[in-house]
């Protein structure tokens, strides 16, 4: 898996791959640049066995300011219908890549989550952020829906209807606590623990069952759209496939012997 990016940070380590946003001197804004390339660095992912967890941190004491002002939102207002909506399918494009990578994805967030940042917070698997963190879905600020990146699909499952209608029409900040407490975050700590928070969430993760890490990411998406006997059929499906794994042998064997596994991914 490719470390030599141009547009963010990144790095692998021990099966996790650390990667932020690198203009902390700006919040940490996104470009067309950074967009495009995070999209293909996370389609890729889902091809790679050498990372089994991603962490998305902040940068500078801000996770993202969302798209820049003036490498983004001042062109689009000089675009054609065409080129817009070219645009609009490539940052949709990077959620999907996020969603279907293959591989849990921790958000580490302090400071400002607003825009497309607060999306890209939303499409990792787990968030944990500081009592500092403001995540703000800005969207009707510009002008703009809030349907933006899916958000419309996605963060009501994540903290119920009602609540994010109030933010995706209001483009309010939600404040670190209300994002604990409506399960967005699934834990505030000190912003000198974040770093090390998420990295110990990341290795606990990477030293499970990777390919059974997967199968679950894969069937908490797809799940999404199906009825519950259909869940019920591809959730039989995936875990018959999950129990030829090396990996579930490993765990019989461990358990009989009273060891703790040891997990290799297959």
């Amino acid at each position: 898996m490719r470390t030599d990016v141009t547009h963010f940070k990144c790095e692998i380590t021990d099966g996790i791959a650390t990667i932020a946003l690198d203009r902390p001197d700006r919040k940490n804004p996104l470009t067309f640049d950074s967009y495009a390339e995070l999209r293909d660095w996370f389609r890729d992912l889902h091809y790679s066995d050498e990372v089994n967890a991603v962490v998305f941190a902040s940068n500078g004491g801000n996770f993202s300011s969302g798209g820049d002002v003036h490498d983004i939102i001042g062109p689009l207002t000089k675009m054609t219908m065409k080129e817009l909506l070219a645009f609009t399918r490539m940052t949709g494009d990077l959620v999907k890549a996020i969603v279907n990578c293959g591989k849990p994805v921790i958000a580490a967030i302090d400071g400002i989550c607003v825009g497309a940042g607060a999306i890209i917070a939303m499409a990792a698997d787990m968030r944990i952020a500081t009592p500092e963190a403001k995540t703000a879905f800005l969207f009707t600020r510009v002008g703009l829906a809030g349907c933006d990146m899916g958000a419309c699909a996605i963060l009501p499952r994540i903290i119920g209807q009602g609540r994010a209608a109030e933010l995706l029409y209001t483009g309010r900040s939600m404040s670190a606590e209300e994002g604990h407490a409506w399960g967005f975050h699934n834990k505030l700590v000190a912003a000198d623990d974040l770093e090390a928070e998420a990295q110990t969430m990341a290795a606990r993760i990477a030293a499970g069952p990777n390919f059974a890490h997967m199968m679950t990411k894969t069937m908490l998406v797809q799940e999404w759209s199906m009825s519950i006997e259909q869940a019920i059929e591809a959730e039989a499906q995936a875990q018959a496939i999950c129990m030829q794994t090396g990996d579930f042998e490993r765990a019989y064997n461990a358990f009989v012997a009273k060891e703790k596994p040891a997990f290799e991914g297959n």
